[in-house]
């Protein structure tokens, strides 16, 4: 698992990691935020795990409790 993905899942576990990330749109800013939590990241692994997330996710990383809808069972 590389850094940038484990900083993530902590951030979902995590609310004061949530509300900062809410708080910001800016890479560097969470490359400095995973760095001060410990995790080696650059801005170019926080873009490229970011790009590969599904929007339904990405959207509950930076609006938790407002995920995309999901069907129970798929069209």
């Amino acid at each position: 698992m590389s850094h940038a993905a484990a900083f993530f899942k902590a951030v979902q576990k995590d609310h004061v990691l949530q509300n900062r990330l809410k708080a910001t749109s800016d890479p560097q800013a969470l490359v400095t935020l995973a760095n001060e939590r410990g995790y080696s990241v650059t801005e170019t692994e926080i873009e490229e795990w970011l790009d590969r997330l599904p929007e339904s996710e990405l959207a509950a990383l930076f609006n938790p409790g407002i995920g995309g809808r999901q069907r129970l069972i798929p069209r």
